[in-house]
């Protein structure tokens, strides 16, 4: 397994934001997350990455145990992420924002090594002719390539994708859809976290469904879909 999470448990004062989420992630694969707004999804996330650390449980990567690791340390050893508010250091060019990634991802790469690094990863994601531009010139869907090329650029063996597709048009998802893809073919596994439903099920190896905190589902696409725990979570008890 490339990413074990076991019993991982998370409170904010008296929220209890996640409960005994225990889940592995094998090498290779599209595993997406999914639920209704508030059910423990980013947080779970920020568990992984170590931006939180759970009250009870532990996270493994790679065999190596880093529950409670800071984020940076995290990135080092091949874990990457996107984030759902995408947020570009606006004072850089597109380039220079994707080289951050090189230099603080898990090969350390000088300034010149990034740079080919950064225009590698802006080709894969379709912004390298916009390479010179400065970041807060891009629109939405080009900001979200960009938070893609910068986590590719660290060169990493895990990529988190929180809500790569939220603000996109139907073209635009689609077009995002196929660089995942792609981006799985090239070796990397990916845990996404997607409302676009018929994206995330078109996509996904397997589902896992948060709740409330608690994971309430996990399966293939079409098993999660037919679900009735997983329905009433999102339409509410017919009853």
């Amino acid at each position: 397994m490339i990413l074990q999470v076991h019993d991982v448990t998370k409170r904010f004062g008296g929220l209890q934001a996640l409960t005994d989420v225990t889940f592995d992630l094998h090498p290779g694969e599209i595993l997406g997350l999914i639920g209704p707004n508030g059910a423990g999804k980013t947080t779970l996330f920020n568990v992984i990455n170590g931006v939180y650390t759970p009250e009870r449980g532990r996270v493994s990567f790679r065999g190596e145990d880093i529950t409670g690791l800071p984020s940076y340390d995290v990135a080092r050893l091949g874990l990457a992420r996107t984030h759902q508010v995408v947020r570009p250091l606006h004072e850089l060019t597109v380039r220079e924002n994707v080289m951050v990634g090189a230099c603080y991802g898990r090969e350390k790469h000088s300034l010149k090594e990034s740079r080919r690094l950064a225009d590698g990863s802006l080709e894969k994601v379709g912004l390298l002719d916009r390479g010179n531009q400065p970041s807060g010139s891009l629109n939405v869907a080009q900001k979200k390539r960009l938070e893609l090329a910068r986590a590719l650029a660290a060169r990493p063996y895990l990529l988190l994708l929180d809500e790569v597709l939220a603000g996109l048009n139907p073209s635009e998802i689609a077009s995002m859809m196929d660089t995942v893809q792609a981006i799985r073919e090239d070796g990397v596994s990916i845990l996404m976290i997607e409302h676009v439903m018929q994206a995330i099920m078109s996509i996904s190896d397997r589902i896992l469904v948060l709740d409330y905190g608690t994971l309430i589902a996990t399966g293939l696409p079409g098993e999660v879909a037919n679900n009735p725990q997983v329905i009433e979570a999102y339409l509410g008890d017919p009853n």
